[in-house]
């Protein structure tokens, strides 16, 4: 009897695992849910939390979840908005080199991160990557973005399409092909998010965006399937063929990214970029699955980004 084929995220864990851990700072994990995402990865070799939160309510949490934390450092904070800007402080001081949100609120964390003097800001926009590892898909997909920026610019479109492009690279896929995705395949002045979806694929044209191939506007059917594409005589290396799918605005990512989940029982890994660290965002309905593929991600980010880090200091040298 053959063994069965191994998922994509099963793939991602096993390579990620094979590394040493990363440290990543858990903000306010207050809860079972919080804490199981950290301790599966600990256990999984991926990760080593760094527990940001009121001991006495970490430990009461994983009492009840039956969790043993004795492996695990705990730095004490009164409560969530303490645990949020002590966690970035920690990535701040080089203690850390990712953040992972606990059960706090995603603004209470981002709010810590974004700020001006003591945050993790860079010169680019934070934007949520969903990667979906989708039974009988070919590949993962990257779904951008579903969970922080509601309505955006073309202006912030721009980096939330490079922070997808540079994940894709991270993850291994040399020249990413991304589909600016609408409800139609030709350029329509009535609906938006075609004319920016044209105008995203220019600018990448021109040099604007960077390390992968643009096109756009496309239907979600023609974006990733061969076939739909071929009927509708949409040609071109991205058509059929997306790695990353970039939706017009937050609902239609989130709507698209839980429709996979739910309906077809793909797992997700959630991640934000733009900031100095990768920082995992789980939810309390993600499977375990999910849980580590979100810290392997994160953990993939982090090492790509410590070795370039490294060689370009050697290079300065």
């Amino acid at each position: 009897m053959t063994a069965p084929e191994r998922t994509h995220f099963q793939r991602l864990i096993g390579a990620v695992a094979s590394a040493p851990p990363v440290v990543i700072a858990v903000a306010h994990p207050c809860n079972a849910a919080a804490l199981a995402g950290a301790v599966d990865a600990a256990q999984a070799g991926i990760i080593t939390p760094l527990l940001v939160g009121p001991r006495a309510r970490i430990l009461a949490a994983a009492q009840a979840a039956g969790f043993d934390l004795s492996a695990y450092a705990i730095e004490d904070t009164e409560h969530s908005q303490a645990s949020a800007e002590q966690a970035v402080a920690l990535v701040r001081a080089g203690r850390a080199e990712a953040l992972m949100k606990g059960s706090l609120s995603t603004d209470e964390l981002l709010a810590a991160v974004v700020r001006r003097d003591t945050g993790l800001r860079t010169g680019r926009r934070l934007s949520h990557c969903f990667v979906m590892d989708v039974p009988g898909h070919a590949k993962p997909l990257i779904i951008t973005d579903a969970a922080i920026n509601i309505f955006p610019t073309l202006e912030e479109k721009v980096d939330i399409v490079q922070n997808a492009i540079d994940l894709a690279r991270c993850l291994g896929i040399e020249t990413p092909k991304v589909a600016i995705v609408s409800a139609m395949e030709k350029v329509n002045p009535k609906l938006q998010s075609t004319v920016e979806a044209a105008a995203l694929c220019k600018m990448a044209d021109r040099g604007q965006i960077t390390g992968a191939l643009l096109d756009g506007p496309l239907a979600l059917d023609n974006a990733i399937d061969p076939e739909a594409a071929r009927i509708k005589g949409i040609a071109g290396p991205v058509a059929g063929e997306a790695d990353i799918l970039v939706t017009p605005d937050l609902e239609a990512g989130n709507l698209l990214a839980k429709s996979l989940a739910f309906l077809m029982g793909a797992d997700s890994a959630g991640i934000v970029l733009g900031a100095r660290v990768p920082i995992v965002l789980t939810s309390r309905a993600d499977t375990v699955q999910s849980r580590l593929a979100s810290c392997a991600v994160a953990a993939l980010v982090a090492q790509r980004r410590k070795a370039s880090a490294a060689l370009a200091g050697a290079l300065d040298g």
